[in-house]
């Protein structure tokens, strides 16, 4: 049974990996080997618990070779020698396995002393331990070994001050460790490089034994692949204990003879170099089996928190808990007023929303939230709590991005993590799978129970501020229906200048672009009209969207040429077109169309004249009066005022330009919308703003927003 399933294991690798392991392991001699080692393999079904006995094999192992290079001023810690003998204490099995383990000594002593057949004497050891399992085998020979490497050691650097042990060095005939240092200290490296490669294998060894069964079988790569190995591993640790033992066995006798082999010296380190291969090569295949293992629990813990989502709670405690930090030994949050650490408790059974982002956040996004969040703090009536969450990736992070961390962390009023990796991986896919979190920063609204509110409530919040409290869908919908397209829509929160003219009952034009040939003659057309004509325009540029470095030298520009108003900051400017961009994935997700809804229609024929060369500009007069049009067909109507003004006083200014432009607009037209595809969804119908068909998708990628 067990050479059945052993060769089933065997088969699993695909034939790469088995030509790769094949060049590091398998020699002519080793296929032979390997049938040889696998006859000798029957397991009786016992269990070992082999960390007691590993853990004070690696001591004294350690231990002596810390001596034998260290000489005796090493001296083991006093702690470290307590934990040996508490481990030994607490060993029950210990006395079932000293006679396997004195048997084996006795075999390495005896069979050692005189030369010999390794490989044989390799095969007589393994036929000792042919009920146990692979990873006992490799303990309790290297225990066994123990027992002469540490007694060795002991009668050898005792001689000098211990009577008893220099009787026992001169029966032995042992070298005076001390006087013969230099002629012997090659076989000594040697012998400590093949010692630990020999517990470094046995090690790794018995950490695949205890892995996790509920998270990786034995028939699956890439536990598969090592347990094929670990067979001929086993063959090569016992051997170099034979190696071992054998050296030392050359060392009796030698009191008077300061001789040194550099044969035997090459031999040991010949074979620490093949025992360190396969070390390698298992510990690779280790670290795969904890990659695979962790991608097993990331996904139990993600489909966790997909059921924890589903149920009913009575407060947030366990969802707040399952998405930042589930442990109870540090406070995982900072407060962004007291800079002091706090813990999950100060966010028990209030709204929380939760500010996901990665480290390229935008200072405007933080101002003006910055500003939305002092706000409801003051009111008292739309209290909530914000946390912020950053997603950061392990791999690229260093420390250019950790002080960027911690100047954004620095720069928020709110709650932030303490340290961006005491997030989960599976609380990261739960954000980008199921909340959409790709590039831009979400704002996800959770009430007091943890439920949650609105999976990304920025585009309330930046529509209507704190009004749009509690974030829920239903909040949401509400206060559409009380909006009409208007100019109040469009700049409220941004100038409290523009909505004051619109009270007074003044013409206020908007108007944007970056084609300064353009705005010069715009401007200076439109105010000569208003001077002329005798009527009030106001003038605001409001500039473009992501072109934060570009609409700074405008407004640089602005201030020297004084063409009209404009937002006197890139704030301003970059939260008019946010707002926009908002609305429009607003409606989006209440399944909005351009056909059925004339806000929406609205807001992309903006987005759209955004997205083209020239400059365009919108004329309000009062709350709902509004004509738009493109840069050359806007400046027309203004320079063919004559033609259009006798309809003024019947219709009104603003409907009279209207008219106008829709009169004089050209059939042959180029539109474009440009939308950031990490927001929300993209539409899949867009309509041209001016001749109404419907606009050819493209994809765009652009690296920079400048």
């Amino acid at each position: 049974m067990a050479s059945s399933n052993l060769r089933q294991l065997q088969a699993a690798p695909n034939k790469m990996q088995l030509k790769k392991e094949r060049r590091m392991f398998s020699t002519s001699d080793d296929s032979a080997m390997m049938k040889q080692v696998q006859s000798t393999h029957a397991p009786d079904g016992r269990e070992i618990d082999v960390k007691p006995l590993i853990q004070i094999v690696d001591e004294i192992l350690i231990q002596v070779i810390a001596r034998s290079v260290e000489g005796h001023e090493h001296v083991k810690k006093e702690q470290e020698t307590l934990e040996t003998a508490v481990a030994l204490a607490e060993f029950d099995m210990l006395d079932a396995l000293a006679f396997i383990i004195n048997k084996i000594s006795c075999e390495l002593s005896c069979k050692c002393s005189g030369g010999g057949d390794a490989h044989a004497s390799t095969m007589v050891l393994l036929n000792y331990l042919s009920s146990y399992s692979w990873h006992a085998k490799v303990v309790l020979a290297l225990a066994a070994f123990a027992v002469i490497f540490g007694e060795f050691w002991l009668v050898a650097q005792s001689s000098a001050s211990n009577t008893l042990a220099k009787s026992v060095a001169l029966l032995k005939q042992l070298p005076d460790i001390v006087e013969n240092s230099v002629s012997l200290r090659p076989q000594f490296d040697a012998l400590n490089k093949l010692v630990k490669a020999a517990l470094d294998v046995t090690m790794c060894i018995v950490e695949f034994k205890e892995l996790p069964s509920e998270y990786i079988s034995e028939d699956v790569p890439p536990m598969s692949v090592a347990s094929a190995h670990i067979p001929i591993a086993t063959y090569w640790v016992i051997r170099s204990i034979v190696a071992c033992a054998s050296q030392i066995a050359s060392l009796i006798g030698m009191r008077n003879e300061a001789m040194s082999s550099a044969s035997e010296a090459w031999e040991l380190s010949s074979l620490a170099h093949k025992v360190a291969s396969i070390y390698e090569h298992l510990k690779n295949q280790l670290a795969l089996c904890y990659q695979y293992i962790d991608e097993k629990r990331h996904i139990e813990a993600f489909h966790n928190l997909i059921r924890l989502f589903e149920t009913v709670h009575v407060d947030n405690m366990k969802i707040m808990r399952a998405l930042i930090y589930a442990k109870d030994d540090i406070p995982p949050l900072i407060d962004g007023t007291s800079k002091l650490r706090v813990s999950l408790e100060v966010l028990r059974r209030k709204h929380v929303l939760l500010l996901i982002s990665d480290l390229d956040i935008s200072q405007e996004e933080i101002m003006i939230l910055d500003n939305l969040y002092k706000d409801a703090r003051s009111r008292g009536e739309t209290y909530y709590e914000m946390v912020w969450i950053p997603v950061v990736d392990k791999a690229t992070w260093n420390e250019v991005n950790k002080q960027k961390f911690e100047y954004l962390q620095s720069s928020m009023p709110w709650f932030s993590v303490r340290d961006p990796f005491i997030i989960e991986p599976s609380v990261i896919k739960y954000i980008k799978e199921v909340w959409n979190f790709t590039k831009r920063a979400i704002l996800v609204a959770l009430d007091p129970q943890g439920r949650l509110s609105s999976q990304n409530a920025l585009h309330m919040i930046w529509i209507w501020g704190n009004l749009a409290f509690p974030f829920t869908s239903e909040k949401e919908e509400s206060l559409w229906k009380q909006e009409i397209w208007s100019l109040e829509l469009l700049v409220d929160g941004i100038d409290p200048a523009v909505l004051d003219w619109m009270t007074e009952g003044k013409i206020i034009c908007l108007y944007g672009g970056e084609d300064l040939e353009w705005i010069e003659t715009f401007t200076k057309t439109a105010m000569n009209l208003a001077r002329t004509s005798n009527f009030d325009l106001e003038m605001v540029y409001v500039g473009k969207s992501n072109a934060k470095e570009r609409m700074q030298r405008m407004i640089t520009t602005f201030n020297s040429k004084r063409f009209s108003y404009f937002f006197p900051n890139v704030t301003s400017i970059w939260f008019f077109w946010a707002r926009l961009e908002s609305m429009l994935y607003s409606k989006l997700q209440h399944g909005k169309t351009v056909e059925n809804d004339k806000i929406m229609s609205e807001v992309m024929t903006v987005l759209s004249f955004d997205g083209s060369d020239r400059g365009w500009a919108i004329f309000c007069r009062g709350p709902s009066e509004m004509a738009r049009a493109k840069g050359d067909t806007a400046l027309t109507s203004l320079r063919d005022f004559d033609k259009w003004k006798h309809n003024i006083e019947q219709d009104g200014w603003v409907p009279a330009l209207n008219d106008y432009i829709k009169e004089i607009q050209q059939p042959h037209h180029c539109n474009r919308l440009i939308l950031p595809g990490s927001t929300g969804g993209i539409p899949q119908k867009v309509v041209c703003a001016e001749c109404g068909r419907q606009m050819e998708k493209y994809f765009m990628y652009r690296c920079c927003v400048e």
